[in-house]
């Protein structure tokens, strides 16, 4: 298990950001919600062949005691560091199957957030846990995963850490009754079933990214892979035909469908991945939101809205990160 740490002295990290981003960067903190991450990222990790840097931002309010001010002060609160997460970590790979030697630990003395950022600027994906909040409680504090989604240009997955069993039993429920489900290829998991992926799109440039790394996802899981429009006719446009009248209902359901049909005509579909094409007259918030309870994994994309933008005018991927019942990757 390697451990670095680019700030404190006395490290051998000393490489340029690139070299020290990995596939997978999950962010750390020791809360039950960064355990989650963690353990998600090593999964996929397992899954895919690629390395995880488990990344570590703290600040000296973190309960770690007053900032050092001698060489050999930095260099014990380091190991310190290092070996809480070493710890931490050799736990969550615990009947996982990776191997903790091949996990990279990086602590850094910034937020969060910026060292996410920083370290994952050329990851695969970052990773971070989110507990179920209030809505209007995130809407008004915010959230690390939120920051991430809008300042990331990377794909940012979150991994939902429910407050209680309910949610969870709920799914399980609707994965137990639901025809599309497909059993997992694994001999292991032979006696459950695998919820499927669900690609949110829109028609817009993003839609094609969105939709390559959500083939990619079910691919890998075995799982089949739902690509959702969910449109008003404000959405659509002016349609043909209809540039001054408003077309009704059954207009713009075909012409969302024809949207969804062109999308996938335009990608190539990998050989033995299940695709279903749904278009529903919904807003994409509320439609996307119910979907994230029968899916396993949801994809969209962002709108590139950041800060009171993002709250006021409406971004439906910070909306889905932070209502979602399922794991949520954003792609710009």
């Amino acid at each position: 298990m390697s451990a670095t740490d680019p700030r404190l002295p006395h490290s051998s990290a000393h490489a340029d950001d690139a070299a020290l981003s990995t596939d997978i960067v999950v962010g750390v903190d020791g809360s039950d919600e960064s355990f989650v991450a963690l353990q998600w990222a090593l999964k996929e990790a397992v899954l895919s062949g690629q390395k995880v840097n488990a990344v570590f931002g703290w600040t000296p309010s973190w309960g770690l005691g007053a900032q050092p001010e001698t060489e050999d002060e930095w260099l014990a609160l380091r190991r310190e560091i290092i070996e809480r997460l070493r710890r931490w970590s050799q736990q969550a790979c615990i009947d996982i199957g990776y191997e903790p030697k091949e996990l990279r630990l990086t602590s850094v003395k910034a937020s969060g957030a910026s060292a996410l950022l920083r370290i994952g600027a050329h990851a695969q994906q970052i990773v971070v846990g989110r507990r179920s909040l209030n809505r209007v409680t995130r809407w008004f504090t915010g959230s690390t995963s939120a920051s991430l989604v809008e300042a990331s240009k990377v794909p940012v997955t979150v991994v939902r850490l429910a407050d209680d069993d309910e949610p969870d039993v709920r799914r399980d429920i609707a994965n137990a009754l639901s025809a599309s489900n497909t059993p997992a290829a694994s001999a292991v998991q032979s006696f459950r079933y695998v919820r499927p992926v669900v690609a949110g799109v829109d028609g817009s440039p993003t839609s094609r990214r969105v939709l390559e790394y959500a083939m990619r996802v079910a691919q890998l899981h075995h799982a089949t892979l739902h690509v959702m429009m969910c449109w008003q006719l404000k959405d659509l446009g002016t349609l043909m035909g209809y540039e001054r009248a408003i077309p009704p209902i059954s207009v713009g359901q075909e012409h969302a469908e024809a949207l969804v049909k062109g999308l996938l005509d335009d990608v190539d579909i990998p050989q033995g991945l299940h695709i279903f094409t749904h278009a529903f007259h919904i807003a994409a918030t509320n439609g996307l939101e119910h979907a994230s309870r029968y899916a396993d994994h949801m994809i969209v994309g962002s709108r590139g809205l950041t800060g009171l933008n993002a709250r006021i005018l409406g971004s439906v991927s910070r909306h889905v990160v932070e209502t979602a019942e399922c794991t949520v990757t954003v792609v710009r």
